[in-house]
This record gives structure tokens, sequence and C-alpha cells, in this order.
């Protein structure tokens, strides 16, 4: 059933740090919801989101029976952000090429931002900045239509967008709901409030 806020719809993809998510949302002073990877689109569609963000996870994009998602949604016209296995499955769904990294990272690392986009609104003059690192894989080659807007010493596409108004798609390698990245609040708040345009009406 759809609230009477705004709403986030944060799809599950097995992630430990999905609930921090929903939890930054509404730090924001904006509703979210949970749900798994396998909800049905009319499910999602039932909470009327104002954006999704697909969660991390500890499979790989590359191995059989990883968990999926409705890829329809992708038609709906809403924002969508791909966090950590969440980025790597959008580029995947879209024409990319996701592989094994050389090798797997974990930990700070710092961020460059090439691109002072709408996700990273306020945050080029910041950069280098540490955010949170934790992948096996990464993406090897952007899908059609997208490009890098940072990167790391070791994730030369450590986040990406598309290059179409109509169809705001991100992609983040790192994990910016925990408190190892340092402004990863604000990058949230950027996607959720800006990019989204939900409202702030939510108060815990």
């Amino acid at each position: 059933m759809a609230s009477c806020h705004d709403t986030i719809v944060v799809l599950d993809f097995g992630s430990q740090y999905t609930q921090l998510i929903a939890r930054r949302i509404r730090e924001s002073h904006v509703h979210s919801v949970i749900l798994p990877s396998s909800a049905s689109l009319e499910t999602i569609q039932a909470n009327r989101p104002k954006g999704i963000i697909l969660s991390g996870g500890p499979a790989s994009v590359t191995n059989v029976g990883r968990p999926e998602w409705s890829k329809m949604i992708m038609k709906e016209g809403v924002p969508i952000l791909g966090i950590c296995y969440g980025m790597q499955l959008m580029a995947q769904s879209m024409g990319g090429r996701v592989g094994r990294a050389k090798h797997r990272e974990f930990g700070r690392a710092g961020l460059l931002v090439q691109d002072e986009s709408d996700l990273f609104r306020g945050l080029a003059g910041k950069s280098p900045f540490s955010v949170w690192m934790s992948h096996g894989d990464r993406i090897e080659t952007l899908p059609p239509g997208f490009e890098a807007i940072a990167r790391t010493a070791n994730s030369p596409i450590a986040a990406m967008k598309l290059v179409d108004r109509q169809r705001r798609f991100y992609g983040l390698q790192f994990h910016p709901e925990v408190a190892h990245t340092t402004h990863g609040a604000r990058i949230l708040k950027n996607f959720v409030r800006h990019i989204c345009g939900a409202k702030p009406t939510w108060t815990m």
C-alpha cells in the first residue's frame, strides 16, 4: 500500500547494509520501503516510488542463480541508483560487461569526481574523498549511453550515469550508506531529494 509521503523503494539483494540505506533515506526526511529483489513490477508500482535503489549483495552477477530483479521497472521513468552489486546488475542488464576484478577491493579508497553531476552536486571541489569499497567484480565495459563520473586508483568506473535526462540511472561501486564514506549521506540526499524530487515530509 502506498504511503501518503513520497517514497523511495530499496530492492534488497542480500546486502548487510540494506537497512542502513533505508535509514539514511529517512534521515533525509523521506519515506523508504525495503522490498525483496524478487518483488514483482506490480508490487513495486503499488508503492508509487519516486525513485528506486538497488542494494549491494554478496553474489556475483557473473554467476548462475544470482539474485535478479524486474527489469521492466527501467521503463517506468523512475530514477534508479545501483549500489555495488546493484550497479553491476544494472550495467549488465543494459548491455555492459562485468567481470572479476584482478584484486578484490575491500576498505577505504580515494574517490576522484570527474563530473559534478546531480549525484555529486556540491562535491567536486571536495574530491578526492574517502569512500568504502567491498567488491570482487567490476564493470569492464559501460552499457551504451553511460559514462564514468568518478574513479579510484583501482576502479576506473567507480560511478556511472546514463546520459539521458528522460531516464535518470546512476551507479556507485562504493557504499555511500556507511560512515566510512565521507560524503555518503550527501550523495544519497542528492539522489533522493534532487534527482528523484522526493519531498522531505517524513519524520522518524
